[in-house]
C-alpha cells in the first residue's frame, strides 16, 4: 500500500482526525519531545511532536528512554501506556532534519568515505537501545497506534509488549526499499520469517486489521474505541502486583532473547548504516537535498516503474 503518498502530500492540519484522548497534561520532566505523566498506577508516555506527526528527532530516543526509567523507578506505577499526540503515533525519523541537508551536516549522513564505527556507536546503536528500553522495561508497556506507525515509528511500537491498533491505522517500514533497515528487527520475531520478508522486501504498509490477523500486533479495533480498549487493558494489568507482572514478562522475554534477538539487532543496526552510505543511499540523500524529502520518498515508494505495485495484503 502506497499510503505514504497521502501522508506526505497532505498538510498535517488536513489529515483526518482519529479518536485520541486530548492531552491537557504537561511534562513534569522537562522533556521537549515527550509528555510524561501518571494516572493512578499507569504511566503515560506520549510522543509529543504533533506538528511533524511525531517524527523522531535527535532528542526523542533519549527522552523516551529516560521516561521509561522514570516509570520503572516509580513504585506507584505498574504499567506504561505509550502513544502519540495529534494525528499519528509516529511517522519515523524526521527526514527533513536527517536527509535534506548537505551530506555530513546531520547525524546518520556522513561525508564519504564513511566510518561504520561512528555511525553505529554515535548514532544508531544509541537509538536502538533507547527503543529497546520499552522491551527491557521491568514494567509492561502497552502501545496504542492511531494514524501511522511507519519506519522508525514501527521500530518504537514493536518494542512494546502489547500493541493495539485502530482498524484504519497503518504500519510498515518503507525505508526497507531504500535508506533503511529496521534496527530493532522485531518483525521476524512477531510474524515469522516469510511474512517478515513479504513486508520488508517491499516496504508495504498494512492496516490494523491485517496487522492483527497476521500477529504483528495483538488487537485491532475501530478508531473510536481505541482509547477505551487500551484503557481497559492497562487497568486490568494494573490490578496485578508488580512482582507478578515482572515475573511473567521476564520469562517471555527470555524465550525470545534466546532466539538471537541481540545479535540480530546488532547486524540490523550495522546494515542500517550501510543502507544510508551505499551508492543508492548516497543518491537518495542527494535527491532529498535537491527536491525535498517528501518528493524523494514518494519516488522511492512508488518504484521506478511508476505503478502502484501489488496489493499489500498477505
Amino acid at each position: 500500500m502506497n499510503a505514504l503518498k497521502y501522508i506526505l502530500r497532505t498538510p498535517t492540519n488536513k489529515l483526518q482526525s482519529v479518536c485520541h484522548r486530548k492531552l491537557s497534561m504537561e511534562s513534569k520532566n522537562g522533556f521537549e519531545t515527550i509528555v510524561y505523566t501518571k494516572v493512578g498506577r499507569v504511566a503515560h508516555i506520549v510522543l509529543n511532536r504533533p506538528g511533524s506527526l511525531n517524527a523522531i528527532n535527535i532528542n526523542m530516543p533519549q527522552e523516551l528512554q529516560q521516561s521509561v526509567r522514570d516509570a520503572n523507578a516509580d513504585d506507584d506505577v505498574r504499567v506504561i501506556l505509550l502513544y502519540g499526540k495529534g494525528k499519528a503515533f509516529c511517522s519515523g525519523y524526521d527526514l527533513k532534519q536527517f536527509a535534506e541537508g548537505e551530506r555530513g551536516s546531520a547525524p546518520g549522513s556522513q561525508t564519504m568515505p564513511w566510518c561504520p564505527y561512528k555511525d553505529y556507536s554515535q548514532v544508531m546503536h544509541p537509538c536502538t537501545e533507547a527503543f529497546m528500553s520499552l522491551w527491557r522495561s521491568l514494567k509492561p508497556v502497552v502501545c496504542k497506534i492511531h494514524g501511522y506507525a511507519v519506519a522508525g515509528g514501527s521500530d518504537i511500537a514493536l518494542c512494546s509488549d502489547i500493541v493495539y491498533m485502530a482498524d484504519d491505522a497503518l504500519i510498515g517500514y518503507p525505508p526497507a526499499r531504500l535508506w533503511g533497515c529496521p534496527t530493532t528487527a522485531m518483525w521476524v520475531y512477531r510474524v515469522g520469517a516469510e511474512k517478515a520478508k513479504r513486508l520488508l522486501l517491499t516496504g508495504d504498509l498494512i492496516d490494523g486489521q491485517e496487522a492483527a490477523r497476521i500477529g504483528l500486533v495483538c488487537k485491532s479495533v475501530p478508531a473510536a474505541e481505541l482509547d477505551s480498549e487500551a484503557d481497559r487493558l492497562v487497568n486490568r494489568i494494573a490490578s496485578v502486583p508488580t512482582n507478578q507482572l515482572f515475573f511473567q514478562k521476564q520469562v517471555i522475554n527470555q524465550a525470545v532473547e534466546q532466539m538471537g534477538l541481540s545479535s540480530t539487532q546488532r547486524l540490523a543496526t550495522i546494515f542500517d548504516g550501510m543502507t544510508r552510505h551505499s551508492p543508492e543511499g548516497v543518491a537518495f540523500q542527494e535527491r532529498c537535498r535537491d527536491v525535498g524529502f517528501k518528493e524523494a520518498v514518494l519516488e522511492r515508494d512508488e518504484g521506478d516503474w511508476g505503478g502502484k505495485g501489488p496489493s499489500s495484503k498477505l
